[in-house]
C-alpha cells in the first residue's frame, strides 16, 4: 500500500490533508483558548484605598470600574436617620444590616449611605438602631470601607415599612435630615470596615469577575480536532481504497492469465 502512497499524486494529496489538518487544529486551539479564558477569575484592582472624592462625586452614577473600591473619607453621621435593612446575607448567615446617613466633609456636605454593621438577631439590630438614633450629634470621623453600587428598590416591602435592599433613591426619601434641593447624594453606598454599636463586621470581600467555563467553545474545539484527524484519515482511506482496487484488479488479471494458460494447455 505504501508504494501507492509514495506516488506524486498521493504525496500531493497528503500535503493538502496535512495543511487542512493544521488549519483545523489551529481553529481548535483558538476555541480551546477562548474556553479557558472565559473561565478565568479576574480580581479587580480595588484593594488600594483611595479617597472617595478621587473615584466619584455626588449625583454621579456608580460605574463598573469603581464598584467594590476600598475608599476613605471623613463625615458625620446624622442622628435619627439610621435604619435597619432586613434579609441581608453575611457569609452564610441571614440577618440585618444597620445603615446610616453620613454627611461627607466638603462644600456640599453630600449624603452617603453607610452600612455600619450586621447581626442575625432582630433584637440586637433594634437595640443598635435605638442607640445610634439616640446618640448626640457626632463629630466628623473617618469613614473607610468598600464602596458598592446602589441596589434596585423593592416597592412592596418598602411600603410595608420593611427595607430589604440598599437603594439610595429610596433611602434619601426616608431621611428626615436630607434636602435634595440643596444637598447632593452619592450614587453608591459604603460598607464600613469597622462596625458600630457592637454589631458584627459586614463581610465584604474583593469583587471578582468570573465567567462560567464555556463548554460550547470546548465542544467546538473538539469538533475541529475531529475534523483535523478526519482530513488525514480520509487521505489514508483513499490510498487504501486505491490499493485494494489495484490489488483486486491484479488478482483478477492473474486469474484470467492462469485461466488462459489452462485453456491453452487443454487445447494443445
Amino acid at each position: 500500500m505504501w508504494k501507492i502512497a509514495r506516488r506524486p499524486r498521493w504525496i500531493a494529496m497528503l500535503v493538502l490533508a496535512l495543511v487542512l489538518a493544521a488549519g483545523f487544529a489551529a481553529l481548535g486551539q483558538w476555541q480551546l483558548e477562548r474556553a479557558i479564558a472565559s473561565g478565568q477569575v479576574v480580581v479587580l484592582t480595588t484593594e488600594t484605598v483611595k479617597p472617595l472624592s478621587a473615584i466619584t462625586a455626588p449625583q454621579k452614577p456608580t460605574t463598573e470600574n469603581i464598584v467594590g473600591q476600598l475608599i476613605q473619607a471623613r463625615g458625620q453621621f446624622v442622628v435619627g436617620d439610621f435604619t435597619v435593612i432586613s434579609n441581608r446575607m453575611n457569609r452564610d448567615e441571614t440577618g440585618y444590616w444597620v445603615l446610616g446617613h453620613a454627611q461627607v466633609e466638603g462644600p456640599e456636605a453630600a449624603a452617603l449611605a453607610v452600612a455600619v454593621g450586621f447581626t442575625t438577631d432582630k433584637r440586637v439590630a433594634a437595640s443598635a438602631l435605638k442607640k445610634l438614633n439616640a446618640a448626640p450629634d457626632a463629630a466628623p470621623r473617618p469613614l473607610s470601607g468598600r464602596y458598592l453600587a446602589t441596589e434596585a428598590a423593592e416597592d412592596a416591602p418598602f411600603e410595608k415599612g420593611v427595607i430589604t435592599t440598599v437603594s439610595t433613591a429610596e433611602l434619601i426619601n426616608s431621611w428626615s435630615h436630607f434636602d435634595g434641593a440643596t444637598t447632593g447624594a452619592y450614587g453608591g453606598y459604603l460598607v464600613l470596615a469597622d462596625p458600630l454599636a457592637g454589631l458584627e463586621r459586614i463581610y465584604s470581600p474583593p469583587l471578582t469577575t468570573a465567567s462560567n467555563f464555556n463548554w460550547l467553545n470546548l465542544f467546538y474545539a473538539a469538533e475541529w480536532v475531529v475534523f483535523a484527524g478526519f482530513a488525514v484519515y480520509l487521505w489514508y482511506r483513499l490510498v487504501k481504497d486505491t490499493w485494494e482496487r489495484e490489488e483486486e484488479e491484479r488478482k483478477e488479471a492473474e486469474l484470467a492469465q492462469s485461466e488462459l494458460v489452462r485453456v491453452a494447455a487443454a487445447l494443445a
